[in-house]
């Protein structure tokens, strides 16, 4: 046994037992973090505009504090580059998350000394939590690699900027740099594919035990590993037994990854973002992901179905109810005020509060009244997966198709690329849609209705995903294909990408 997994024992289990005492009290946990944010923000440009000093309740609060995107809340950005300080947390950010919004461009979003160590201290502690969950340490020991954005940082008004995995890369605790992988150089390379060559040719001779990174970005690095060596994974890195993800549901890519890999690991999910580090996987047992109550964030939820309403209901920790869909609000110690950060959940378990992310509030298909939302649609694929299990998927997206081509009813069109495409393609597309009707009532009653004629699988060629994010400057990173789209801008893009005639190509 290494020092790394000796030491690490002991404090998993400090970790857990201070979890299991904020857990075990999540109402009282939010207002501690509630009064302690309302009092770091009451002397701010932004504290003073909304009252801050008369708020005494959470109700006082969301009567002075509106629901905002990013296009509301980047006035009090423009302060801070202009060099400003107090505008929406004491003092200045010590760094802006940079990160590419749908309708607002570029977002800066700040991260202050306050709120950095619950970027860093969550992810450190997702992994206490398996190692005292499993005894499982040993992995601490090897070589661990994080497939990450570069961790060169540019300047927005004097304040150091980047890529949020790319300011994280920063703060790595001194005790793993020396099993880091790759290295800080590697890291630096700006060209995924350039990038991705060189972290295989440091990582080939290493004792890997840790992968983290997108699903989709890492089954490129398993291809490209198997392609050089002619090996499964776990004949080249025998000891690698835990990969670590977040981004996107990890279901549609399962079966391809423990293929690549030629058996089951156990996996860790993660729910961070540029706004804060929410959530993560406590247990390799349950459903849903622990939800961060004590880390300087107050959450917000509001019920999917009113978010676009004028006055949409807006509830605490204590008002949520399980399998209820829920537009995410978060405020939180690096000055954010009832930012919507764009993504939805459901609760499964309220003792310990726990979730899962169930998409995008504006990533949805309605066209026709809908209302198909990225978990219907993930669990349509997982079910028609099952069906015919030799299916290997690499990626998909959705999208209307209201006036088609060769007239008839409109329909969903679902751009499809397998690495290994399913023995009855017609089947296949046929499973999607009973098992659409069956999870969303809206469709079911416009496809029984005539208003819409069953979904058309489009198969896309090898490498469609991977050569369009490359053309859209997205290759790698933390870079996602949106699952759903409620007009045709991203389908049309893919066009070029369709199968050719004949067929497919086994690979």
């Amino acid at each position: 046994m290494g020092i790394r997994s000796f030491l690490a024992k002991p404090f998993a289990a400090s970790v857990v037992k201070a979890q299991q005492r904020w857990s075990a009290a999540p109402v009282a946990a939010q207002d501690a973090v509630f009064k302690s944010l309302i009092d770091g923000g009451k002397d701010t440009v932004f504290g003073r505009e909304h009252g801050f000093g008369s708020i005494r309740s959470y109700e006082d609060f969301k009567r002075q504090v509106p629901v905002r995107d990013y296009e509301d809340f980047k006035p009090y950005v423009q302060q801070i580059i202009g060099g400003q300080t107090d505008v929406l947390w004491r003092g200045r950010p010590i760094y802006f998350a940079k990160t590419s919004g749908t309708t607002s461009g570029v977002k800066y979003i700040p991260i202050t000394k306050d709120s950095i160590p619950n970027h860093i201290n969550s992810a450190r502690n997702a992994l206490l939590n398996y190692v005292h969950e499993t005894n499982n340490a040993a992995f601490l020991d090897k070589k661990l690699i994080f497939l990450s954005g570069s961790p060169v940082l540019d300047t927005k008004g004097h304040v150091p900027t980047g890529r949020l995995s790319g300011i994280v890369n920063h703060h790595v605790p001194g005790y793993l740099r020396t099993n880091q992988m790759p290295s800080y150089a590697t890291n630096c390379i700006e060209d995924w594919e350039t990038k991705l060559d060189k972290i295989i040719d440091e990582t080939l001779p290493a004792d890997m035990s840790l992968i983290s990174g997108i699903p989709p970005w890492v089954q490129m690095y398993f291809d490209r590993i198997m392609a050089r060596t002619g090996k499964k994974i776990k004949d080249v890195f025998p000891n690698f037994s835990l990969f670590v993800y977040g981004g996107v549901n990890f279901e549609p890519y399962r079966a391809k990854i423990y293929e690549s890999v030629g058996k089951k690991i156990d996996s860790i999910e993660l729910f961070p973002a540029s706004e804060g580090f929410f959530a993560y996987q406590d247990k390799q047992t349950h459903e849903g992901l622990l939800l961060l109550l004590n880390s300087g964030i107050f959450y917000e939820f509001i019920p999917a179905e009113e978010f676009f309403n004028a006055n949409p209901t807006r509830l605490g920790i204590a008002d949520v109810e399980i399998g209820k869909n829920y537009a995410l609000i978060v405020n939180n110690n690096a000055g954010l005020w009832g930012y919507n950060i764009g993504d939805t959940v459901k609760f499964v378990s309220k003792n310990p509060y726990r979730l899962v992310v169930t998409g995008r509030i504006k990533h949805f298909i309605s066209a026709f009244g809908e209302h198909v939302i990225g978990e219907e649609v993930e669990k349509a694929m997982q079910y028609a997966m099952q069906q015919q299990p030799q299916t290997e998927l690499i990626e998909f997206t959705v999208a209307p198709m209201v006036t088609p081509p060769d007239g008839g009813l409109p329909y969903h069109e679902w751009l499809v690329e397998f690495a290994t495409p399913p023995p009855d393609l017609p089947k296949f597309a046929a499973d999607l849609d009973r098992r659409l009707t069956e999870l969303n009532v809206y469709y079911d009653d416009l496809i029984s209705g005539n208003i819409l004629q069953t979904l058309r699988l489009t198969p896309l060629r090898k490498d469609a995903f991977r050569d369009y994010m490359k053309s859209q400057g997205k290759l790698g990173g933390q870079n996602k294909v949106p699952r759903l789209s409620n007009d045709r801008k991203l389908a049309d893009e893919l066009s070029g990408f369709r199968m050719a005639e004949g067929g497919f190509s086994r690979q």
